[in-house]
């Protein structure tokens, strides 16, 4: 083994997230956050020459190195390389971030929500479809522990923890961010959920004109739930059944009775049956189909004989005009919407939101959707094709792979004829990746 000589340079300077040039070329060009901040609010004399668009550009860019805290601008005051790659002319102390954040927070949020589905349409992103031709749009309540602070909003989740419960919709099978909205711990799904949906509609509308299929879990097994997605045309919705206030063992017999049954293997059989409900709903009467599973286990899957047979009922509305079996296997699909949600809290460091404000937190919430999309972006440019330097291949990268793959990728920063120069090692496996992505977001 050798021994280093430990050494710090006195010219030349250095970078470890040469990825925020990218980051850069996303706000800068393909969203007018920065435009729309500074209309919002002109620098005034308090400001101290700090404008609300050099404290969203910092929170975004911070977030997309996984950093969520205030105190990690503290780190970035003297880095003249984040400041020209994200476009900022002063870099706020963290004081003046907090500060600035908790007073324009419920202004900024709509700005926010806007900009982010804006860098989407400007991108011109790829939005993958499913088998049937329809694109996915997934809805769901996720849990963010804040257990042992006071923040405001903080209060008992569904899952027993102390937190908030956000509601989130992802579009497409590369889950691109449509709508995050923070919500208390303690608020119902259900509870304002139509709003949501119709906002969550609109904006996927405005990105693609395919059917669509809306696609969420019993919590939101209502019938305004159904009605609303009756009424908008090239959508259908698969929701998952809430079995409360039915005789389970009376609808599991009817199955058995009526429906197609199979037998995966001894002890275990499986029947499958298409039921027509007929509801009331504001004086009109409407037709649904659920499709209904339920599940007879008399041997368990270790070969042990039950003195009870176990019964395990399921149930799923749908508007789809398909087989039983494919409707379950794309309400299935639903589940890796559960790793978007991951994503946002663990890979974006979101999951204990650093405010005491609700409203500040749910500005935070929404940034981290801007900053998700702007590395799903990179993600999707980069490192799906042969020259990413991920060695399996993929159909979608997880946020922390961009982070590892491009952001925190180190260069030598030089400044020559009033530009800017990223060199690279000699041996960088991701140079070719990231210059074909900045090349593409910065001349199309």
């Amino acid at each position: 083994m050798k021994r280093f000589i430990i050494a710090q340079s006195g010219k030349e300077f250095y970078t470890s997230n040469s990825g925020l040039a990218l980051v850069g070329l996303c706000l800068n060009e393909f969203c007018s956050l920065s435009e729309k901040a500074r209309d919002a609010f002109p620098v005034s004399t308090g400001s101290h020459g700090i404008g609300m668009d050099d404290i969203l550009r910092s929170s975004v860019g911070l977030l997309t190195l996984g950093q969520s805290d205030y105190e990690a601008v503290a780190g970035r005051r003297q880095d003249d390389f984040f400041k020209d790659a994200l476009g900022i002319k002063i870099v706020p102390s963290r004081e003046t971030l907090r500060q600035r954040l908790d007073a324009a927070a419920s202004t900024l949020r709509p700005i926010v929500d806007r900009c982010s589905v804006e860098l989407l349409k400007r991108a011109e992103i790829s939005i993958t479809a499913l088998d049937t031709g329809h694109i996915p749009l997934d809805c769901d309540v996720f849990a963010m522990d804040n257990s042992k602070t006071k923040k405001e909003g903080v209060s008992r989740i569904y899952n027993g923890e102390e937190g908030y419960a956000p509601i989130g919709a992802w579009l497409g099978r590369e889950g691109w961010s449509l709508e995050l909205e923070l919500r208390k711990g303690s608020q119902h799904s259900q509870r304002e959920f139509i709003p949501f949906l119709e906002r969550a509609l609109e904006k996927a509308r405005s990105l693609t004109s395919r059917k669509l299929l809306a696609r969420m879990d019993s919590a939101h097994d209502a019938i305004e739930t159904r009605v609303t997605l009756c009424g908008r045309k090239m959508v259908s919705y698969i929701v998952k059944w809430n079995p409360r206030g039915e005789d389970q063992e009376k609808w599991a017999k009817w199955i058995f009775e009526k429906g197609s049954i199979t037998t995966p293997r001894p002890g275990k059989r499986v029947g499958l049956l298409s039921v027509h409900i007929q509801q009331t709903h504001e004086g009109k009467v409407y037709r649904f189909r659920r499709v209904m599973r339920a599940i007879e286990r008399t041997i368990d899957c270790e070969g042990q004989q039950l003195l009870v047979p176990e019964i395990e009922l399921d149930g799923w509305w749908t508007s789809l005009d398909l087989p039983a079996k494919d409707v379950i296997r794309l309400y299935e699909d639903h589940g890796t919407s559960e790793q978007f949600h991951s994503e946002i809290k663990a890979d974006l460091d979101l999951e204990r939101l650093p405010s005491g404000k609700f409203a500040t937190n749910a500005l935070i919430l929404t940034l981290g959707g801007l900053a998700y999309n702007i590395l799903r972006v990179i993600g999707q440019l980069g490192l799906v094709d042969g020259k990413s330097p991920v060695r399996h291949s993929a159909k979608r990268r997880r946020i922390r792979t961009v982070i590892q793959e491009f952001m925190c990728l180190a260069a030598r920063v030089v400044r020559s004829g009033r530009r800017l120069k990223l060199l690279f090692s000699r041996h960088c496996p991701a140079f070719d990746a990231f210059r074909d992505v900045h090349n593409r977001l910065a001349y199309g």
